[in-house]
């Protein structure tokens, strides 16, 4: 029998394009409230340098939390729900995100600082308009790291009945799907994460095209 169902494929589009979508839209949620969260923290981590310590520490304790253990203790107060799901993936990207932004924010050259302030710049137009641009690639580097970790974790939550491409897995293992199944979830997700990196660094690339110029001459 051959390895590869190309019968089983075609006839069930319908059910990966939709654990597709479910991988996607969880993986988006998960990392855009994480981003929503941490910069915040980070921005606040940067101003006063002693809150940087307690806030990895709890983001930190937060990531070492395992999955299933995780959602153990959230589904007496949440169910077999997409918040079950989405409050261990958001806080996975905590420490990932804030750990950058922060790299970043501190890794601005005090003399350009310097120079904003002495053109008038408070403390608000000195963060909006030269430490986050300056800053811009640790965080999207933070932002591929947590992306593509999330990808991943996404089909951990499979066991909760939700995971997109884990529910793939994960049937294909219970023997509800064939073997087949296992195939085409760990190929897509591995497709999604190189695409979501890959896109996300062309972002950069677009947005920040100073860095890479910076680059090149730092290499010539």
């Amino acid at each position: 029998m051959s390895f590869w169902d190309w019968d089983w494929v075609g006839g069930h589009l319908d059910l990966v394009q939709e654990q597709l979508l479910e991988h996607l839209w969880l993986t988006s949620l998960a990392v855009g409230i994480g981003f929503l969260i941490s910069m915040p923290l980070a921005i606040l981590a940067h101003r006063r340098r002693r809150l940087y310590a307690p806030i990895t520490w709890v983001t930190g304790t937060l990531y070492t939390i395992p999955s299933l253990a995780a959602f153990a203790m959230l589904l007496p107060f949440f169910g077999l729900s997409t918040t079950t799901a989405l409050i261990p993936l958001v806080t996975y990207t905590l420490l990932i995100f804030i750990r950058n932004a922060v790299t970043g924010l501190r890794g601005v050259d005090t003399d350009v600082k310097e120079a904003a302030r002495g053109m008038g710049y408070s403390d608000r137009q000195l963060l909006w308009r030269v430490e986050l641009p300056l800053a811009f690639p640790a965080i999207v580097a933070g932002l591929r790291i947590a992306t593509v970790t999330t990808i991943g974790l996404v089909t951990v939550t499979a066991v909760i009945g939700k995971g997109g491409l884990g529910a793939l897995m994960l049937g294909g293992f219970r023997r509800l799907y064939p073997e087949i199944a296992v195939v085409v979830g760990v190929a897509l997700s591995v497709a999604l994460a190189v695409a979501a990196d890959g896109a996300l660094l062309v972002i950069q690339r677009l947005v920040a095209p100073w860095h890479r110029a910076a680059q090149a001459r730092a290499g010539g």
